[in-house]
């Protein structure tokens, strides 16, 4: 594990925790009937070969960190429209998590820890935007921009989990019909 970046240290650290267990049976008991729900709609569907969370993320963290850019170099003619994009980040974010709950529902093992992990860390993310789309709309905009920064930083964190998931580990995949897929142990 030495010779491994600190990144990959990282996830490997997060999918062998005993915490991180702790947090996958906590949002399992807490999302159980979301999960059965979200596994049978939509938008857990292999239409695109592939989950659909990963393209509904770059809608909600584009739409975040381009508001976060508009308010640390747009002055306050971008206001408007920074406020805009942190609303509609807040509002895909919904079908992103159901779409991301769904996938998780069938992993086990290391993949569930630093899937319930990359949860946690969204859903803070989310409330933190959420509380900065909210100050926004109550006219403190310091503080909605402090809000926005920090968010990014845990939706950062989140995101590299999310990404370990789906790329490094094939989380995203579906199989091709006929096609069957060789599934790397836990």
């Amino acid at each position: 594990m030495s010779g491994m970046s600190l990144p990959r240290r990282a996830a490997h650290a997060v999918a062998g925790s005993s915490v991180s267990e702790r947090v996958a049976d906590a949002q399992a008991f807490v999302y159980a009937p979301l999960l059965d729900w979200a596994r049978r709609s939509p938008l857990h569907s292999d239409v695109l070969g592939h989950s659909l969370h990963p393209a509904l993320t770059d809608l909600t963290i584009g739409c975040w960190t381009s508001a976060t850019l508009l308010d640390v170099v747009g002055g306050s003619a971008s206001r408007h429209a920074a406020t805009l994009l942190t609303g509609a980040g807040v509002a895909v974010a919904v079908p992103t998590a159901l779409a991301g709950a769904a996938d998780w529902a069938e992993m086990t093992g290391s993949r569930r820890r630093v899937g319930a992990v990359h949860a946690a860390g969204t859903d803070i993310a989310t409330f933190l935007f959420a509380w900065s789309l909210a100050a926004r709309l109550g006219g403190r905009h310091a503080t909605a921009v402090r809000l926005g920064v920090a968010a990014n930083l845990v939706m950062a964190a989140a995101a590299f989990l999310g990404s370990h998931l789906a790329l490094n580990r094939g989380t995203a995949r579906r199989p091709s019909e006929g096609i069957r897929q060789p599934v790397r142990p836990g």
